[in-house]
């Protein structure tokens, strides 16, 4: 088996054993980068002599006897919207094509903490905003199960790279299902916690109140191992709360105690789910699932969930808005895109925006100015922010008598890149993600067992604060299916 075919923990084990060195690994890692960017796409930036120069530290490390972090020596690859010092931070736009960080997110800072070896910014729709990679400047990401097919998004490079081994670890951010969605997409594991648990200091903001740093794992124990290296409160983040409980008592090594991990879930499902329209593989594997669920001794239920009906247009009029003002800041003067030819101040601000920005991001800044303008923002914005409140109590009281809501992750399989989608197709895509970012809960997206290369991602959506609940499951659930 080839290094890069082992899953992080193996990893680790192989590290502590002294079956390879560190080097050797990373080393590794960037010959199949070398190999397969070209078709994959999955990089924006590749930091080759950082990463070795990281790599020969941990080796150093571990010759002398040294504690070491708990991602020791693990190549990470690390969305392109988080800040890592000395870098450039594109966030897949032309607006911020040659910008180069000077300080670490918190995000990169805990990696380092815990020794990982960062290998590269991974690609991205631009600021977040879209669901294949397409709106990158610097082009799509292609899946690793089917290169004809997208990766994802906006997480879609980080996907890409693990998928396609070029990294052992892979960190994204979730607005609305950009680290479930290309997780499912490409057959991975992809964990969005609760809101506020893992800080946002040092990352691009697309929505202030829906962000949330995700962590992607080639299974359930990987998944967990990165998003327990980056959870906890940070001062530096108003919103960072550190609540979730992420303990050592979950047993990784016995297939039987993880199965029994399912036994008495009481599980809920829409009914909207259950009467949709899905693609038919989908539908096939959500109801191979639910038997799974039942069949491990899980509590099954539909339940009527009428709030979720409007989760779509709730969901893009207030991110929308969100979006106007954080977009603002980018005004050319102190970094970014700059014209080369203006007169004015005026001039060189909307030509260097104009320039600068590609059509989606356009679009989300239109849409949002528009919802919030004046005359309009009691008629949308603040409508919408109440139904968000009802969509929110409705979960809640679903959480009084159940542990986690389950649907799939998407409502489709992962598309030609080819494909042309309208704006509002797209957006529907996000149906089942999405409530989990309007919440704050903590969701993972599981894969079910390839077929014909492709996978579908299975979705557990837990209460908020209780993310080590849905883990688990995930973790029964994983076992069962394999």
């Amino acid at each position: 088996m080839k290094l890069t075919e082992l899953k992080a923990t193996d990893l680790i084990k192989g590290y502590e054993n002294r079956d390879f060195s560190c080097e050797e690994v990373v080393r590794e890692y960037l010959k199949n980068i070398d190999e397969k960017e070209k078709e994959i796409n999955a990089y924006v930036t590749v930091m080759a002599e950082d990463a070795i120069e990281s790599a020969k530290k941990v080796d150093e490390k571990y010759q002398n006897r040294e504690e070491l972090g708990i991602l020791a020596g693990i190549p990470v690859g690390v969305k392109d919207n988080i800040a890592v010092k000395n870098v450039k931070m594109t966030c897949s736009s032309k607006m911020l094509e040659n910008f180069v960080v000077p300080y670490d997110s918190v995000v990169s800072e805990r990696l380092k903490k815990e020794d990982s070896v960062i290998i590269g910014k991974t690609n991205m729709d631009e600021f977040a905003m879209g669901a294949t990679t397409k709106t990158s400047y610097f082009g799509v990401s292609k899946n690793p199960l089917d290169t004809s097919l997208v990766a994802g998004g906006s997480s879609g490079g980080s996907a890409a790279a693990l998928g396609a081994e070029e990294c052992a670890l892979a960190v994204g951010t979730d607005t609305g299902g950009s680290t479930r969605q290309p997780a499912s997409f490409c057959g991975l594991v992809g964990i969005k916690p609760t809101y506020g648990s893992v800080p946002r200091y040092g990352i691009s903001t697309m929505a202030n109140t829906f962000d949330q740093v995700g962590s992607f794992g080639k299974d359930v124990e990987d998944a967990y191992l990165l998003l327990k290296a980056l959870s906890g409160k940070d001062k530096r983040d108003a919103t960072s709360t550190g609540n979730i409980s992420l303990t050592d008592n979950i047993d990784f090594s016995n297939d039987e105690k993880a199965v029994e991990y399912l036994k008495d879930l009481k599980i809920a499902i829409p009914q909207m789910y259950i009467d949709m329209n899905l693609n038919s593989r989908v539908k096939d594997d959500f109801n191979k699932a639910i038997d799974v669920f039942k069949e491990k001794g899980a509590q099954i239920e539909i339940v009527e969930m009428d709030s979720i009906k409007n989760v779509i247009e709730t969901y893009h009029i207030l991110t929308n808005g969100e979006i106007a003002s954080n977009m603002a800041r980018f005004d050319s003067l102190r970094y970014g895109h700059r014209t080369k030819e203006y007169d004015t101040y005026e001039e060189m601000f909307k030509k260097s925006r104009s320039e600068g920005f590609g059509d989606e991001v356009k679009r989300r800044i239109m849409i949002g100015t528009h919802i919030l303008s004046l005359d309009l923002a009691e008629d949308y914005y603040y409508k919408a922010l109440k139904v968000r409140t009802l969509i929110k109590e409705e979960y809640e009281k679903i959480f009084k008598d159940f542990n986690m809501v389950l649907c799939p992750t998407v409502p489709v399989l992962p598309f030609k890149i080819d494909e042309e989608m309208s704006p509002v197709e797209m957006y529907q895509a996000d149906l089942f993600t999405i409530p989990a970012n309007m919440t704050g809960s903590p969701a993972i997206s599981i894969p079910m067992p390839k077929l014909d290369g492709l996978s579908v991602g299975i979705e557990l959506t837990g209460r908020r604060f209780k993310d080590q609940e849905i883990i688990k499951a995930a973790l029964g659930f994983e076992r069962s299916v394999k």
